[in-house]
């Protein structure tokens, strides 16, 4: 019960809370928002402009493969990425993440026609050598 016999509300505990500890969780509710935020505009930024982007067909060459593991402590499964580096003919190189399916058919050396729309790989055509 309140000072005037009432029983106290959901949101009347909070008077009885310091100012310093407010001031913390307030903080920080900010800093976990703001970070969410910022991750989610960011992943939409990409994804409108991979769909602005035109698809671009072009001779090039695997110089390098790598996978990125992540997760796997514990009870919870391991999340693998794949990626693969292309060089340009002339000369510029670029990473684009790959479908697991596609990584393994994928040889450093391997020349041929790469097809992508700004950061997303669309297929990789291999050319007799």
């Amino acid at each position: 019960m309140n000072h005037f016999g009432e029983p106290y509300g959901f949101w009347d505990f909070l008077s009885e809370v310091p100012l310093l500890i407010k001031l913390f969780f307030g903080i920080l509710l900010v800093i976990v928002v703001g970070g969410f935020s910022y991750v989610i505009i960011k992943g939409l930024r990409m994804w409108v402009s991979n769909n602005r982007a035109e698809v671009i067909t072009q001779k090039c060459k695997i110089v390098d493969k790598r996978t990125e593991v992540s997760g796997g402590s514990g009870d919870s499964s391991a999340t693998t990425h794949y990626y693969v580096t292309f060089e340009t003919e002339e000369h510029r190189r670029f990473e684009l993440y790959i479908p697991d399916k596609v990584y393994g058919l994928l040889v450093v050396g391997d020349e041929g026609e790469l097809t992508y729309q700004g950061t997303r790989f669309k297929d990789f055509t291999r050319t007799a050598v």
